[in-house]
């Protein structure tokens, strides 16, 4: 994509963004009491080992869901199932494609704030895999192994697309835990676009190899999100914690 086209992009985006969140001073958060943070491809409920200490320090009570990667039908359900055993407000977090899942049931009325951490945040309706067509294919896009009907990524995509600034011995055992997708959860789309009423807020992982930082861009802006900008892989949750934590707490209006 040239830069013109970018530009034009992101203008249009900032047009259709919630007029409550581009207002200066407009992302009024209730305080929320829990966090609900789902994962993406490639991963398991473990990738927010690092976050999750940093969480319950400040009293949230925090909640990582087993996505079980099949369909975005089945994986928004055990969202809801989280969400359904929260006590009050409650912050949805979501990274990569669990974006996805964050946009769908993040209309939930215990849902006070989304997070988006490097992820998808599509429109409702809106086929993700055309608008990420605009943009440059990631690296790690190549690095994905089929075995049938499920995929992941290979063990040197992982290291070096997936997990680029974590130190090896961290990223091979991250590998050895990644959970296989099935190939139609890739079809889904989501019904719902949670952002469009819900305060949100955005990490933009600067040096991911796994989504274009400058769709992740046009995606925060589109959304008016308070947004963030981290030098990090994919990763940022385990390799750029504190940052993260922050974006949360913030959400969960606790700072």
């Amino acid at each position: 994509m040239d830069r013109r086209t970018f530009v034009g992009l992101l203008a249009a985006a900032g047009a259709a963004a919630p007029i409550f969140q581009r207002a200066a001073g407009a992302q009024t958060t209730p305080r929320a009491r829990n966090a609900v943070l789902v994962h993406g491809l490639f991963a398991d409920g473990s990738c927010w080992s690092e976050v999750i200490p940093r969480l319950q320090a400040a009293g949230l009570n925090a909640t990582s869901v087993q996505n079980p990667l099949t369909t975005l039908e089945e994986s928004v359900a055990a969202a809801r199932r989280a969400l359904a055993l929260q006590e009050g407000p409650t912050v949805l977090v979501g990274h990569s494609f669990s974006g996805m899942i964050v946009t769908e049931a993040g209309v939930d009325p215990k849902v006070t704030a989304l997070v988006y951490v490097a992820a998808r945040a599509p429109d409702a309706g809106e086929d993700y895999s055309e608008l990420a067509k605009q943009f440059p294919a990631p690296p790690a896009s190549a690095g994905i192994v089929w075995s049938g009907d499920w995929g992941q990524l290979s063990e040197a995509a992982f290291l070096r697309d997936f997990a680029g600034d974590l130190p090896a011995a961290k990223a091979r055992a991250l590998y050895a835990v990644q959970g296989p997708f099935e190939r139609q959860l890739l079809a889904g789309k989501t019904t719902n676009a949670a952002w469009r009423s819900k305060p949100s807020y955005y990490a933009v992982s600067t040096e991911d190899r796994t989504i274009n930082p400058d769709l992740e861009r046009f995606m925060a802006k589109r959304m008016g999100a308070k947004t963030i900008e981290v030098k990090a892989s994919h990763l940022s949750l385990i390799s750029q914690p504190d940052a993260i934590a922050r974006l949360i707490l913030e959400a969960a209006g606790q700072t």
